[in-house]
């Protein structure tokens, strides 16, 4: 197929006045409407992440022909080539947003996945620049592979990094507290500012849910949906933040953390569910093995 345009490249002056222009509403409109007043910028915060999404940037030109010579080499022996025309480009954008949710929903229940993506939680604001807190980690940490099966399939490499691209742009515009609540057919069906808050939320209420990447519809199906109460507004961050704008921290502290936890364990299949577990069996291991003391 044709080549196509890189929807991130051509979003960049987007990307560069809308968040001015958010910072700029929220200073202007400080006691706006509704129970949870905006949080606005604070300007350490904003330059680590924008630090971070130049250092992803900067990832990707080195290592990214890594992922595109495995969708390549996939798409050689694909089981069926698809013919592109409106009903498979409709099935195709379905397919890719189930494999964001796949890889989202993994990214926050394999240890080893979350250290990659733990990075774009670690701020304790919401807003447009948060979206560019970006992990340095995400082809090393090979959490592109829920989209291996596309290329299998007969989907052609350009059109899945496109589509990818495009679900990029549209999620940075959802990390606001500007925009309180869309009509309700618009929030049944898509990822708006509303549900991704909830995601980014540290309440209890609101962990672990909400991974939708354009559609929200894979939550509702899966039961991870959870509604934004503005009685219980989000609390955006870790359940125990870090306190450090030091890049590298950013990027790298929970695989020094895995790296403690897993040589301080005494057992190789702890080991092994200190590097890969989920949350829960990650503390009975730490527990059990004395490593809530050590750390």
């Amino acid at each position: 197929m044709q080549k196509l345009p890189d929807p991130v490249l051509l979003a960049i002056p987007y990307f560069l006045l809308s968040m001015p222009l958010e910072r700029w509403w929220i200073a202007r409109n400080r006691a706006g409407s509704g129970s949870s007043v905006p949080k606005g910028y604070d300007t350490r915060d904003a330059l680590t992440s924008i630090g971070m999404g130049l250092g992803s940037l900067a990832q990707t030109v080195a290592l990214g022909f890594i992922v595109v010579r495995a969708l390549e080499f996939l798409y050689s022996h694909r089981v069926y080539t698809v013919p592109l025309n409106v009903g498979t480009v409709f099935a195709f954008v379905l397919l890719e947003d189930l494999a964001y949710y796949v890889f989202h929903r993994l990214g926050h229940e394999v240890r080893f996945w979350w250290a990659a993506h733990v990075t774009h939680h670690s701020s304790q604001y919401y807003n447009l620049s948060t979206a560019l807190r970006q992990s340095w980690m995400v082809i090393l940490a090979f959490t592109w592979l829920p989209w291996i099966v596309l290329p299998l399939l007969g989907f052609p490499p350009e059109l899945i990094f496109f589509q990818k691209n495009v679900s990029l742009v549209y999620q940075f515009g959802i990390h606001t507290e500007v925009i309180r609540k869309f009509p309700r057919p618009i929030e049944w069906l898509f990822n708006t500012p509303s549900h991704h808050r909830v995601h980014h939320a540290s309440n209890e209420r609101y962990l672990d849910k909400n991974y939708g990447g354009i559609l929200i519809v894979w939550d509702r199906l899966f039961g991870t949906f959870a509604e934004e109460d503005f009685a219980d507004p989000p609390v955006y961050g870790l359940t125990k933040n870090i306190a450090s704008h030091n890049l590298a921290y950013v990027a790298f502290h929970e695989f020094i953390a895995i790296a403690k936890d897993a040589w301080r364990a005494p057992r190789w299949s702890d080991k092994l569910v200190l590097i890969f577990g989920r949350p829960s069996q990650i503390e009975a291991v730490r527990k059990r093995a004395g490593l809530l003391k050590a750390s």
